[in-house]
């Protein structure tokens, strides 16, 4: 019988922290184990007698304290920030989540989008200094019906913000290396070996790309040359894919109308980067996963998977299953 499941999902923000009523719902759901919370200062104690362990942060050095772990999950979709190596090597399965994060993260994208589309950014910078300025927006806007959107890194998220798109009229192109069979949203695919020949056409291009050694610099200078002339980049995957000098560059020579930006290498930016100081650039902290719904779902995906371990069967989100191809390079 598992020893004990250790939870540490402390967060400033109700959303991202475990609450009194999810505990409660997971003694329901599993009345034969012992759940216990912890404080992060906690965590090297608490973990001495835990099997599994649902957290935000683990450190290599915790692992020498847990000689019964078996089970590390993370809330995250990612799990970069971990020290996955070391845990594999110690013998514990690592897992990450997936599915719950492609409504918010698609509501920001459309959000930073329709700034740009619809001029908002250029409208709450101006409004400070100016009297009217309706004609410095007549040469901004563009319509999103008839739009094309590219999606760099297409998966579950992708696909619901291709949904979202296509609402407002767009056509919707998707990259990744092994394109599905059946139509998703309405979405055209375009093979990784030639998304760059497509970026002439488009009018919005968006990076889900996850941080992989292939994926290092994919936006770069000649990948930015190739965008359409006033085009707009807005980047929810990670900030490693992207060179920022060579971004910057296309905002200045205007090959890019504006950028919106949720990650960034490295984060936070310094106050005197040029990106943070740019008038067409949206930065936002990171804050795309931002959803009051967020820890519902995250303590639902972990009960599915807590079912699946006592069962015996394959964890969802295990990093040494072989990475989905949506996951992997695209030079």
């Amino acid at each position: 019988m598992i020893r004990q499941v250790v939870i540490a999902l402390n967060s400033p923000h109700s959303f991202w922290a475990i609450g009194p009523g999810h505990m409660a719902w997971l003694r329901d759901e599993f009345p034969a184990l012992e759940f216990r919370t912890a404080a992060d200062e906690e965590l090297p104690t608490a973990l001495a007698a835990a099997e599994a362990y649902l957290g935000w942060r683990f450190e290599e050095r915790w692992l020498t304290q847990a000689p019964h772990l078996k089970w590390i999950a993370t809330p995250a979709a990612g799990t970069d920030h971990l020290p996955a190596r070391q845990i594999a090597a110690f013998g514990a399965v690592l897992t990450r989540s997936y599915g719950f994060h492609a409504q918010p993260v698609a509501e920001h994208a459309m959000g930073m989008i329709l700034a740009f589309s619809r001029g908002l950014l250029t409208s709450s910078r101006l409004q400070r200094t100016h009297q009217w300025w309706k004609d410095d927006l007549a040469g901004e806007f563009f319509d999103l019906a008839g739009a094309t959107m590219m999606i760099v890194g297409c998966g579950s998220i992708g696909t619901h913000l291709a949904g979202m798109g296509r609402a407002f009229g767009m056509q919707v192109l998707g990259v990744r290396r092994t394109l599905p069979h059946a139509p998703q949203n309405g979405i055209e695919w375009i093979p990784a070996s030639r998304w760059r020949q497509a970026l002439p056409a488009v009018d919005v291009v968006v990076n889900l790309l996850p941080a992989t050694p292939d994926t290092v610099g994919a936006f770069d200078a000649s990948t930015f040359a190739a965008f359409k002339p006033g085009s707009v980049f807005v980047n929810l995957g990670r900030g490693t894919t992207v060179d920022h000098a060579a971004l910057l560059g296309a905002l200045e020579t205007r090959q890019l109308n504006g950028a919106g930006l949720d990650v960034t290498d490295p984060r936070p930016l310094h106050r005197r980067d040029l990106l943070r100081r740019h008038p067409r650039v949206l930065l936002t902290p990171k804050t795309a996963v931002f959803s009051h719904a967020y820890m519902d779902r995250a303590v639902r995906f972990f009960a599915d998977n807590l079912h699946s371990y006592l069962s015996g069967h394959p964890l969802r989100g295990a990093v040494d299953e072989p990475i989905p191809d949506r996951m992997k390079g695209i030079h």
